[in-house]
């Protein structure tokens, strides 16, 4: 089967390239071909290896636009998605299925508008959660799809019902792992010094200070240090982790590292942890996918983790430590546990890292995606 990838997301990295080749490198393990279409501008982080065909449209970046800019932008996106999707629409004949990765109900806003819902081939949209504050503008636009039965909604989900919906174009779908693709014969192997990975995008909202006044002053059984990753996208971001580096410098169990990091150097970080922490507390952490998290299991290192963060696996999997979102307390706690219990709680976290892992495979969400292109 010939399957399109239509990718219009441009970023330095992270979890929305590694969800790519998850697409492209389980769906050729299972003998497609794989293309991408992106817009003429867009700039691969990665080298895919597979045939690209640019289309007119410059690619969307998110960045630091305010006010009127930030309407300006929000409004050349929908002019772009819509000779983006009358592009696709021509171009039906070249591939037998569509995937477009990273969708919000914007996609779908315009999909209205376009011929391209009238596609003669599966086109699916992955939507990677949904907010509630998004649910009736996307049953809204999902119920308008509905007489072109090509267009599926793929929602990646741990909930058995997505806000109980019923409709038939709207199929809930477990999250793929993230796992190490660039390092070979690797061993989990544990580290003199017990290290903990606080890695990812930085955003204020994290309340990385709160976290780290944690940390140092609290005593271990063994000696720790813990490795802080923060690429940003925002200049104030950016300014905020200049400053928080600046304000913990002088303490030697702290390791700061200010910038993305990407395939083999992204999955060695990971590897050099004992243990990842995930404290970060939003209500939007209930329903939208955390790669962290994910990548988390397909590396099989227990957590850290608020329990606003998929709640729903925690119920099934002990795969570290949890505690209530926003109680400092209740984190100060966690770490307690996690590092001096450790070695009494490792086989426990193993083996429900196992067991999650397999569920949610790499291999089984394109297996489920293939079933939902041939349904």
């Amino acid at each position: 089967m010939k399957i399109a990838i239509f990718e219009n997301i441009m970023t330095a990295g992270g979890h929305e390239v590694e969800f790519d080749r998850i697409l492209v490198e389980e769906l050729s393990a299972l003998g497609h071909d794989i293309k991408f279409y992106v817009p003429e501008n867009f700039i691969f982080r990665f080298n895919y290896n597979v045939p690209v065909t640019k289309l007119s449209g410059d690619a969307v970046v998110y960045n630091t636009s305010r006010g009127i800019r930030k309407i300006v932008a929000s409004i050349k996106r929908e002019i772009n998605r819509q000779r983006w999707y009358s592009q696709l629409y021509a171009a039906q004949k070249d591939f037998d299925a569509l995937i477009v990765p990273t969708s919000t109900y914007r996609y779908l806003r315009a999909l209205n508008h376009s011929e391209l819902k009238k596609i003669s081939v599966p086109m699916i949209f992955i939507l990677h959660g949904i907010n509630p504050k998004d649910k009736s503008n996307f049953l809204e636009v999902a119920e308008k799809l509905l007489p072109y039965p090509n267009v599926k909604l793929c929602v990646i989900t741990l909930a058995e019902n997505i806000f109980s919906l019923q409709l038939p174009n709207i199929f809930p779908m477990y999250p793929p792992t993230y796992i190490a693709r660039d390092i070979k014969n690797f061993v989990h192997k544990r580290n003199d010094v017990f290290t903990i990975g606080f890695y990812g995008q930085y955003r204020r909202e994290k309340n990385l200070r709160d976290l780290l006044d944690v940390f140092v002053n609290q005593s271990y059984k063994r000696k720790v240090r813990m490795i802080v990753q923060g690429s940003t996208i925002h200049e104030e971001d950016a300014a905020d982790f200049e400053n928080i580096i600046a304000q913990y410098k002088n303490f030697d169990s702290l390791t700061f590292i200010h910038k993305g990091l990407i395939g083999a150097e992204w999955q060695q970080a990971i590897m050099d942890a004992d243990a990842l922490l995930m404290p970060y507390s939003s209500p939007r952490y209930k329903y939208t996918l955390s790669g962290m998290l994910f990548t988390a299991i397909g590396f099989k290192k227990p957590v850290i983790a608020s329990n606003d963060i998929h709640p729903e696996l925690w119920q099934k999997f002990k795969i570290g430590e949890t505690f209530e979102s926003g109680n400092l307390h209740g984190l100060d706690k966690a770490l307690k546990i996690l590092i001096d219990d450790f070695d009494e709680n490792i086989s426990t976290y193993e083996k429900n890292l196992d067991e999650a892992a397999e569920i949610f495979s790499p291999q089984n969400f394109a297996r489920n995606l293939l079933k939902l292109i041939q349904s």
